[in-house]
């Protein structure tokens, strides 16, 4: 049995529905590999205190001998691999979390000192502590009268 939908869009709006649901169905909803190479992987979350910016990355099933992260020109660079946890001979009813390489690069809004980056893994989330160039910083501005 075939549904259709009303069409409440523009014809390439529908078209690209119609699609995607073809394409869904012939390969199955959510039956497909997520690859970690995609710009989402691994997920971040970045803040400041005022003197240090953090970035927290989501890496479960990561070692930390599998991970490079370095700050250069402006951006953070977090690249590792994931590796598969099924042997040979396995075949998947399903695969949503992904294996191999990923490479995730963040803009910094500001500079950072570079030697005292510091990152540490725990319980598979990484948090890389980016503390703020001295340039960076906010300076007070000393008012003097007028005489």
């Amino acid at each position: 049995m075939v549904l259709r939908r009303l069409n409440t869009g523009s014809p390439v709006t529908q078209l690209r529905h119609e699609m995607d649901w073809l394409v869904q169905d012939f390969f199955g909803r959510g039956s497909r590999p997520v690859a970690p190479t995609t710009a989402g992987f691994p997920a971040l979350n970045v803040w400041e205190d005022g003197d240090s910016l953090f970035a927290e990355a989501e890496l479960p099933g990561v070692k930390s001998e599998d991970l490079d992260i370095s700050v250069m020109a402006g951006d953070l660079t977090i690249q590792g691999r994931r590796s598969t946890m099924a042997g040979e001979g396995v075949a998947f009813h399903r695969q949503e979390r992904g294996a191999g390489q990923f490479n995730r690069v963040i803009r910094l809004p500001f500079e950072v000192d570079a030697p005292r980056v510091e990152a540490s893994l725990r319980d598979g989330v990484l948090l890389v502590k980016l503390p703020k160039a001295e340039s960076a910083k906010p300076k007070k501005i000393a008012i003097r009268a007028a005489e």
